[in-house]
């Protein structure tokens, strides 16, 4: 191989570099997105259920992140990871809510431990330490949603040499070019 077939090599893998750059980029975006509306339910019912009733801190924590996790959930199905595999839905949800109640166990773990640990129990400071813990929640949630719940569909991928069993390809497919040079010239003249 040349100089020429290098570069081409090189060029291709670094193309494949950016577009996965790309792709995880708007797959953070959209995250982030869904993510963010999820931070302002989570924290405006925090606030709501912590003014108007008599629940302990943590408990009204607690509530507040079901309802972000519930909303989160229709966001990243239909947003995020409209594009992902939606064969296994109970699989998928069950392990949706599963690595969401770690999420909800880091969040308010860390509520709890400044709350009745180190004594902040203002409003302020538990909206602070809730904040805190939400983004320490968050960075789990982004990798375990993206690994295990809402995977990427199985590629099919093409068996070489699959037309073999049809017999002898017609003259004009037997060229001594391989097929991707021959798309690449169809390419070019279009």
């Amino acid at each position: 191989m040349g100089t020429a077939g290098k570069r081409g090599a090189h060029a291709r893998q670094a193309s494949a570099v950016r577009l996965r750059i790309e792709r995880l980029t708007r797959e953070i975006a959209k995250f982030g997105a869904v993510g963010g509306a999820g931070l302002l339910v989570n924290l405006i019912t925090f606030n709501l259920v912590r003014s108007t009733t008599d629940l302990q801190v943590v408990r009204a924590s607690v509530i507040a992140t079901v309802v972000a996790i519930v909303s989160n959930y229709i966001g990243f199905r239909y947003f995020t990871y409209r594009d992902r595999d939606k064969s296994g839905r109970t699989r998928e949800l069950t392990l949706f809510v599963l690595f969401s109640a770690i999420g909800l166990v880091i969040e308010n773990g860390i509520l709890f431990a400044a709350t009745y640990g180190l004594g902040f129990d203002s409003p302020l400071a538990s909206n602070v330490f809730k904040f805190v813990g939400i983004g320490i929640a968050t960075l789990f949630r982004f990798w375990s949603y993206r690994t295990w719940v809402f995977r990427v569909a199985a590629v099919h991928v093409p068996v070489p040499h699959a037309e073999s069993f049809l017999g002898t390809p017609p003259p004009h497919l037997e060229e001594d070019r391989p097929p991707a040079q021959s798309f690449r010239q169809i390419q070019r003249t279009r």
